[in-house]
């Protein structure tokens, strides 16, 4: 699935916003190779929920008059952008993979993020694939089907932001606005071979809130971390009264400042298996290791070291299994038939849980994260692999033949940090022996978004990165 490289789909949205500046592109001219790229992979990566050409070569037209009277509205005007389908979008439904939500009806909000985006003049180019209201790691839904990765079509592209992550990829949009509640922009960016970032809690507003509450936050997927701090200071740039948890917004809360400052004198932890609780593909764990050394030849002090505590997965579930009770709350015997059978299984798991069994989740995460807390005031970074091992079959929620029963087994790197709200992202930084990409995740402590650009950004310019299925 690759397209030459001089194409406007192989651009970053930097580079398309230098291209219109110059008077090189058009808005027009990058939406309509970004429409034509997205229903072409369609067919066989299924990235996509709805394509929007009619509304995306609108705005691409408006965009165009801008940039003609040297008047661009933003700090993305004209640029191709793709959302997941659980966040509201003006105009086309959001059907978040499930057959009970109906397509009919009054679709007259944008979520913040997808707001702000508007409002710096990105071209909304359509919905991208999710699993069932976002449940688990890979892409599929009763609704939608199987979404693939653009390296290997037979293999997953992660999830829950699998459409997202192919999308960008594949050359479907440099960007795109992913969920992440246990890892869902970070495990399908590592599996495709792209940026993908989970900011501080609350730095990007969300409305709705999810039903899985205070663990799921919106955050960037790109081609790079320059591209990825740009779209966040975008999402993250002024105050949305719909989501009272928000972050402050500060002045000096930008993250392109600073975003090239280097890593020297940088504390990095590495923990490569969490303290011997992760087995770790061999090829992985070598990718891995091979970034840890390039921070150390940029001037980064790295301790091999791992952050104290146990796996937490036992809180998480709790978390989740209720959040998946809570949005199956409402619904009939036929609709409960008609869910992804996991999502239903969790669901029923998560009702049978009580008030205590949940604050004793609550207390099991508060304590992570000041374990987390005192760990950053000795480290500043923590790197890790971002997942043990690369894409695995399409289809199934976890490897076949891996003994797991659910797609937290396979994620054991992810879902801690949102248990403990911290910034993390991931940086592709090698292939396996199948051409599979392999992600390495940087962790800092809460609202040091910037920080964890900063190092992804000294990734990328020791020559991190994969070369790309666009």
């Amino acid at each position: 699935m690759t397209s030459p490289r001089n194409e406007p789909t192989a651009l970053t949205a930097r580079q398309l916003l230098a291209a219109y500046e110059q008077g090189e592109l058009s808005p027009v001219e990058a939406t309509r190779a970004v429409l034509e790229r997205a229903e072409a992979i369609q067919p066989t990566l299924n990235a996509f929920v709805s394509i929007d050409h009619e509304g995306a070569l609108a705005q691409a037209r408006a965009s165009e008059e801008r940039w003609r009277r040297r008047e661009p509205q933003g700090l993305l005007d004209g640029v191709p952008v793709t959302v997941k389908d659980l966040l509201l979008t003006t105009g086309t439904p959001t059907l978040r993979g499930s057959h009970t939500v109906a397509e009919k009806g009054n679709w007259t909000q944008d979520a913040p993020a997808v707001a702000r985006l508007r409002e710096h003049g990105a071209v909304l180019v359509g919905k991208t694939t999710t699993p069932e209201f976002g449940w688990k790691g890979v892409t599929d839904s009763p609704r939608f089907g199987v979404t693939r990765n653009p390296y290997d079509p037979s293999r997953t592209s992660g999830g829950s932001s699998g459409g997202s992550a192919v999308a960008v990829a594949a050359g479907a949009g440099p960007l795109s606005v992913g969920t992440d509640g246990g890892g869902s922009v970070r495990i399908p960016a590592s599996f495709c071979g792209i940026f993908g970032m989970k900011p501080t809690y609350g730095r990007i507003p969300l409305y709705p809130s999810s039903p899985f509450g205070t663990l799921s936050h919106a955050g960037p997927m790109a081609r790079d971390a320059a591209d990825a701090a740009l779209m966040l200071d975008v999402m993250a740039g002024e105050a949305d009264w719909r989501d009272w948890s928000q972050s402050p917004v500060t002045d000096d809360a930008e993250t392109r400042t600073g975003l090239r400052d280097g890593v020297r004198g940088l504390r990095v932890a590495y923990s490569p298996t969490l303290g011997g609780q992760v087995k770790v593909a061999p090829e992985v764990a070598a990718a891995v290791r091979g970034a840890v050394e390039k921070l150390a030849e940029l001037g980064a002090y790295v301790e091999e070291t791992d952050p104290d505590f146990a796996d937490p997965v036992e809180a998480f579930h709790t978390l989740w299994f209720s959040g998946a009770a809570r949005v199956t709350q409402n619904f009939g015997r036929a609709q409960r038939e008609g869910l992804d059978p996991g999502l239903r299984e969790i669901a029923g798991t998560g009702a049978r849980m009580s008030a205590l069994d949940y604050l004793a989740a609550v207390d099991a995460r508060m304590e992570l994260g000041r374990r987390m807390g005192r760990f950053h005031t000795t480290y500043d970074v923590l790197v890790t692999p971002t997942l043990p091992l690369t894409a695995f079959d399409a289809g199934p929620e976890v490897p076949k033949g891996s003994g797991l029963r659910r797609w937290t087994g396979w994620t054991p790197f992810t879902y801690p940090f949102n248990l403990t709200q911290q910034p993390a992202a991931t940086v592709p930084c090698g292939v396996d022996g199948g051409g599979l990409p392999v992600g390495v995740q940087l962790v800092a402590a809460r609202h040091r978004d910037g920080l964890v650009l900063r190092v992804a950004e000294a990734l990328y310019g020791a020559g991190a990165g994969i070369p790309g299925a666009v």
